[in-house]
């Protein structure tokens, strides 16, 4: 048998810590970017089908997805910038 001793419940090293809060950054920008492209993909959706009806309902739809998405996109890329700004100077410090 070894004389060495597991380590203490909860006890992570630094770099281990360090390493868990960058990918969960990093999860957190994937996200984030993902739920952007979905959103342009939906705008894009809803003006096909505007130009493929071609009628007035169609294109008030149209305008308001593209009014809601604007503000979605908006405080997505508001969230988005500093956790992209955060990940690129982490990784620029720690050369993660």
């Amino acid at each position: 048998m070894s004389n060495e001793t597991a380590p203490a419940i909860g006890s992570d090293s630094p770099d281990r810590t360090r390493r868990r809060a960058l990918y969960y950054l990093r999860a957190a920008e994937f996200v984030l970017a993902t739920l952007v492209g979905l959103s342009v993909l939906a705008v894009g959706t809803v003006a096909v089908i505007a130009e493929v009806k071609g009628t007035w309902h169609w294109a008030i739809h149209l305008e308001s997805t593209i009014s809601y998405m604007g503000i979605f996109i908006g405080a997505l890329t508001a969230l988005l910038v500093p956790l992209v700004v955060t990940s690129l100077i982490v990784r620029g410090l720690f050369d993660a």
